[in-house]
């Protein structure tokens, strides 16, 4: 694993600059991001993208979202330290990382088995210690439940249901719902055991959620 080098320290702090220059207000955001190095999630002959604002291919499909996006919904998920957090797509891992520097007590889950093997040997050797899982995201994970925050890192052409049962009274959900083309992100918090309280903000394209409650539903 290429190590973190003084130079990759200055991209990551041009990087968090240009992010601040585009909205992203949350130190704490800034911060976590400033602390995970990008270029470990690429391979050596990329890495010259590592820190560039955009998306990348992973494989299997996926990307590794935008540093803004990845920002932005981290900013609207309001991480506290003794939050326990459910990430819907793993991935590459990085958004993982990120909510990792805010709270601990991270589970992730990854749809795709050969991404999930893949991350979870890259943040194993990366020290990163969340709980991951290998499953239908869309379904979130009830037997680890309550959560206090779930980030859903892909888009849905709904809100699942079984993630808003997830979620402890007074947490929140954060998705980008919508067609396949472009989704509206979204935090829906729970206010009481029945009542869910809907906010909308800017409009993302994400690659699709799979799964029962997703698009395979």
């Amino acid at each position: 694993m290429d190590p973190d080098s003084y130079r990759h320290r200055g991209q990551r702090r041009a990087l968090a600059a240009e992010l601040r220059h585009k909205g992203i207000h949350d130190e704490q955001v800034l911060t976590a991001l400033l602390a995970v190095p990008r270029h470990q999630f690429f391979d050596p002959a990329f890495q010259a993208h590592a820190y560039q604002d955009k998306a990348f291919p992973i494989g299997e499909g996926q990307t590794i979202s935008q540093p803004y996006t990845v920002a932005y919904q981290t900013q609207l998920l309001r991480v506290r330290p003794t939050d326990r957090v459910l990430e819907i797509g793993t991935g590459s891992g990085y958004q993982c990382c990120v909510l990792l520097q805010l709270t601990s007590h991270v589970f992730s889950i990854e749809y795709n088995q050969v991404l999930f093997e893949r991350t979870r040997r890259r943040l194993a050797a990366m020290h990163q210690p969340a709980h991951l899982f290998c499953g239908d995201g869309s379904l979130g994970l009830p037997a680890h439940a309550p959560f206090d925050k779930i980030l859903v890192t892909a888009g849905s052409p709904t809100i699942p249901r079984p993630l808003l049962r997830q979620l402890r009274v007074g947490g929140a959900l954060v998705i980008p719902v919508g067609d396949a083309q472009t989704q509206r992100m979204l935090r829906i918090v729970r206010e009481s055991e029945e009542e869910f309280v809907r906010e909308e903000f800017e409009t993302f394209r994400f690659v699709p959620l799979l799964g029962r409650a997703g698009w395979e539903g």
